[in-house]
């Protein structure tokens, strides 16, 4: 017996494991498979990257646009209290009107304050001034004192149009003068401020570029406050055609390398209406779009505004675990796929080689036959006649010599037995070459068990070998050859008695496991075999005997292979071995 209980041998195993090529190609066309599945997964995230920002170039248009309409509606109002104003003409007026006039004034008094924080801490100069003229789009800057001379300005008033009253201007009513003059002849608008103390006055101007920047200024920035927060909007700023910041809130990030720079001009030149990319800022993914403003049916800026990616990102990521989970699921299924083709294919091709062995095998016996055949036909006849010459001559020609009549008897016995042994050889042949056509008819198994143990009792007896049967039910029937099944149980009985030097046991039992099968367990304490051994055993070629052909177990084995049957083989070398052998126990042959 093996140490883990198992078989060491089946006859119908095979330990051929030659590698079966062709799943290489399979294995090339998964690679493609899984190639081409994977190039679509990154298509499709493409795809729906591409919608999603679609999507959020949308939503920022739209945004643009709600700030577009409102801030037409108060620039609007403002040209209306405008003209009113400077052509004398009737406007009907409303709060709604009066409003976006106190937004440009409360916008320029914020200057104003500017301004006058800065000429305290002593930093105004005329070139501060003019700077700050040019920053904020304002035609002329200038403080007077409370004398109402100019104590710092932004520029000097047009010669030709005062001459000599540049730094003139002893009072404020003469620069108030000049400024109403300036106006009616440039439209030139201004505003005076004066300090809470009386200290001084400032004065600041705007000519008509200057007044549509402001106009247009606070109708965007009310825009913007009315618009308010949400709709993912992290950032918005709108610059006019110069680049001047007309409304803005949140932070915008700068446009990073010089090469990442917005195409500004042709957004301007409405050669494209939207442009838009993805930046990373204070740890936030954003989609920053550009896209054009239009102000009484012109371009009047650019609009600048940053949407939170969030969900667009949540919808990618899905979707890229669900591509990822996909294609791992696709191979490891194309994996399995393979390895299952790989092992049937190898498992096919080990069955062809065994087909193929035992066909070369089937056609070795089929040779063996027809020379069995052809050896009983030559040999026996001979053999008979010197069998009966044999006899003749030990009956009939016993020497007259007494001393020499032993070594006759010895002589012509040795005669006997060898002519015998040829006929058992030849009888073998003859046998084996026979043994696959079976005459099937039910019979008991016990019944013919107890047959073959009669034919070799005295055989094992005479050796000290002690015979057991187990088994209790008389009734199992199966169909079988019964000659050829007696003479298979008959050779590894016979097999498990040469084993055994010295006495020993040999048990025979029988199982009937259910209606479809039935086994017998043929145990012997002989010598036992090693797992090499036990390989060869049922090769018609292999013997471990010194005489005879040793074909008994093959025969046995070809017999119970007849049947439909299978054997197992247990054995461990100095313990003995079992033979398990299981036949159908309905005709299914």
């Amino acid at each position: 017996m093996s140490a883990g209980g198992k078989p060491i041998w089946r006859h119908q195993s095979s330990r051929h494991s030659r590698p079966f090529l062709q799943p290489l190609a399979v294995a090339m066309a998964c690679t493609l498979f899984i190639g081409l599945i994977l190039s679509m997964g990154i298509m499709d995230l493409r795809r729906i990257d591409k919608t999603l920002v679609d999507f959020m170039e949308n939503q920022g248009f739209n945004i643009v646009k709600v700030i577009q309409k409102l801030a037409q509606e108060n620039l609007s109002l403002l040209v209306q209290v405008h003209q009113r104003d400077g052509q004398h003409t009737f406007v009907p007026l409303t709060d709604e009107a009066f409003s976006p006039q106190n937004w440009l004034t409360t916008a320029l008094v914020e200057l104003g304050r500017t301004i006058d924080s800065e000429w305290k801490a002593d930093r105004l100069s005329d070139v501060y001034l003019k700077k700050f003229a040019s920053d904020n789009g304002l035609w002329l800057v200038t403080v007077l004192n409370e004398q109402g001379r100019i104590v710092f300005r932004s520029r000097s008033l047009p010669e030709e149009l005062f001459p000599g009253e540049n730094n003139v201007m002893n009072g404020q009513q003469v620069a108030f003068n000049l400024l109403t003059k300036l106006g009616k002849l440039r439209k030139i608008g201004f505003i005076a401020l004066r300090r809470k103390d009386g200290s001084g006055t400032i004065i600041i101007a705007l000519d008509p570029e200057g007044l549509r920047y402001w106009g247009t200024k606070v109708s965007v920035e009310k825009a913007i406050e009315k618009l308010g927060e949400g709709q993912g909007l992290s950032y918005i700023r709108i610059t006019d055609r110069r680049g001047m910041i007309l409304g803005s809130a949140g932070r915008v990030p700068e446009n990073g390398k010089e090469g990442d720079a917005y195409p500004f001009p042709q957004i301007l030149a409405g050669k494209r209406k939207i442009v838009s990319r993805k930046v990373a800022f204070h740890d936030r993914n954003l989609l920053d779009i550009t896209t054009p403003l239009s102000l009484n049916g012109r371009v009047a800026g650019i609009a600048r505004l940053g949407l939170e990616r969030g969900s667009a990102d949540k919808i990618l990521e899905e979707n890229k675990r669900n591509i990822v989970v996909s294609t791992a699921l696709i191979v490891l299924i194309a994996s399995l796929s393979m390895w299952l083709l790989y092992h049937n294919q190898n498992r096919h091709l080990r069955g062809i080689v065994e087909m193929e062995r035992r066909i070369e095998k089937a056609e070795r016996l089929s040779a063996l036959g027809q020379l069995a055949a052809g050896v009983a036909h030559e040999i026996r006849n001979p053999l008979n006649a010197i069998s009966m010459a044999s006899q003749r001559l030990k009956r009939e020609f016993i020497p007259a010599d007494g001393s020499k009549i032993e070594e006759f008897q010895t002589i012509t016995g040795i005669i006997r037995d060898e002519i015998r042994r040829l006929n058992g050889i030849i009888e073998e042949f003859l046998t084996f070459s026979k043994s696959r056509r079976l005459e099937m008819q039910n019979y008991s198994v016990t019944d013919l068990l107890q047959k073959v143990v009669a034919l070799i009792q005295e055989e094992a007896a005479a050796k000290g070998i002690t015979i057991q049967t187990r088994w209790n039910d008389s009734s199992m029937i199966i169909p079988m050859d019964i000659d050829k099944l007696q003479q298979a149980l008959l050779n590894f009985i016979k097999n498990a008695v040469e084993s055994i030097t010295g006495g020993g046991f040999i048990t025979i039992s029988v199982k009937l496991e259910g209606n479809h099968r039935l086994t017998i367990k043929i145990s012997d304490t002989g010598c036992g075999m090693t797992a090499s051994e036990v390989e060869q055993i049922f090769n018609p070629e292999y013997t471990t005997k010194e005489k005879g052909l040793g074909l008994g177990l093959s025969l046995a084995h070809e017999i119970i292979r007849g049947h439909g049957g299978e054997i197992r083989v247990f054995s461990q070398q100095g313990s003995g071995t079992t033979f398990e052998i299981l036949l159908p126990a309905e005709m299914n042959i």
